[in-house]
């Protein structure tokens, strides 16, 4: 299958927004038809999300308001990529700073665009384990509640569609089918 006739040609490029975490950015584009068309693009540094299990197979989750979808969610703890911060070494951060647990065992099981249509934020997922207790240390602008679940908890709690967000989908199902 040739799949150079799927790509589209990048023939101009604007900046519309630079912000704290994202950038948005316009692009005029040729599609392999041959007509134009424009594509807004958010620019996203990469982010991690863990999947932080306990000893008697339980996963901690974080609860939290979410702003663009005006919802308090419960999700896998996660965190964004600071400028030159090894990927490894930001879920290390952020598990801590989120959960207040280090983690001895960090591996990464895969990495996914959360919307590729429209979004460059590429995610990797972390298996966390034989975690030690700190103490977490959020940013001023996080609010969290951290909880605990088992498996047959966070199988109800998908069922019941009390957990949405993609990223936590991932890596949950990951984990029930290991």
């Amino acid at each position: 299958m040739n799949q150079d006739r799927l790509w589209e040609k990048t023939i101009n490029s604007e900046k519309i927004y630079k912000g704290k975490i994202v950038r948005l950015r316009k692009d005029e584009v040729i599609l392999p038809d041959g007509k134009k068309s424009v594509r807004e693009i958010v620019e996203h540094p990469g982010a991690v999300v863990m999947l932080a299990e306990k000893e008697g197979q339980m996963i901690i989750l974080v609860r939290q308001f979410r702003k663009a979808v005006e919802e308090i969610l419960l999700e896998l703890p996660a965190g964004t990529l600071e400028p030159e911060e090894e990927i490894i070494d930001c879920a290390r951060r952020e598990l801590e700073e989120e959960t207040g647990y280090l983690a001895r065992k960090l591996e990464i099981i895969m990495d996914f665009y959360s919307a590729p249509g429209f979004c460059s934020e590429k995610l990797t997922l972390f298996y966390a384990r034989d975690l030690v207790k700190t103490k977490s240390n959020t940013d001023q602008d996080e609010f969290i509640e951290i909880t605990e679940v088992s498996r047959e908890e966070v199988s109800h709690l998908i069922k019941e569609r009390k957990i949405r967000d993609a990223k936590s989908l991932i890596g949950i199902l990951w984990w029930l089918g290991k």
